[in-house]
């Protein structure tokens, strides 16, 4: 494992080398494979593109995520047009079942409620809610609600893991109740463990994916 002064800087090169983040403002640290940053950035979208920068640096095990979205200029963009701009982004997207969700939007973090068939669809909404303007945090209680039988989940993941090719299928283990997933076993990296719970996440019949795979 690398040193805590090597993998703090290998974070910060790569977070200061993307050109989607502005990392004057962003602070790194790391201890024992665990990289925290900090500080402030522009967007909701550099918030999650640095997250996931950092996580894609060799030795990172975990990635501890403090920023602060601080908008920019003096003339923010109010509840009421953000409302107005998500419900027409949404709507415009034709992998977001907009009748079954709802938004509550307050100091401009929103809010999705509702559910939907799959999980790719509330990503879609939350990946189009990143991309507004004045947005400052978004939290989702959208249940996932699959409508095809969930007694064959854990035959199919396993075959989904194997076929990945970064990951050692060997070394992951699955337990399903019902449409619940839960993964363990070991990776090598942060990113593959965040592959593996994607991967678990695009199997039909999946509700629930709770990921305690080890990084080493």
């Amino acid at each position: 494992m690398r040193e805590d002064h090597q993998l703090q800087a290998a974070v910060q090169s790569r977070l200061d080398l993307d050109p989607s983040i502005n990392s004057s403002h962003i602070g790194v640290s790391a201890r024992e494979g665990i990289v925290t940053i900090s500080g402030h950035v522009p967007s909701l979208l550099e918030r999650s593109s640095a997250e996931r920068g950092a996580g894609q640096v060799k030795g990172v095990r975990a990635v501890i995520n403090e920023l602060l979205v601080e908008l920019p200029g003096i003339n923010r963009t109010s509840d009421e047009e953000i409302a107005e701009r998500a419900y027409a982004r949404l709507a415009s997207n034709v992998s977001v079942p907009l009748d079954r969700l709802h938004l509550a939007v307050k100091d401009g973090t929103v809010t999705l409620h509702g559910d939907v068939d799959w999980h790719f669809q509330l990503q879609a909404a939350i990946h189009d809610l990143e991309l507004l303007e004045g947005v400052r945090e978004i939290h989702s209680d959208a249940q996932i609600r699959p409508p095809v039988q969930a007694d064959q989940v854990h035959e199919k993941i396993k075959q989904a893991l194997a076929s990945v090719a970064p990951l050692d299928a060997e070394r992951i283990d699955v337990t399903a109740n019902g449409s619940e997933v839960t993964l363990s076993g070991e990776v090598t990296s942060w990113h593959e463990k965040g592959l593996a719970e994607s991967t678990a996440w695009c199997v039909p019949g999946v509700s629930q994916v709770t990921n305690q795979i080890t990084v080493l």
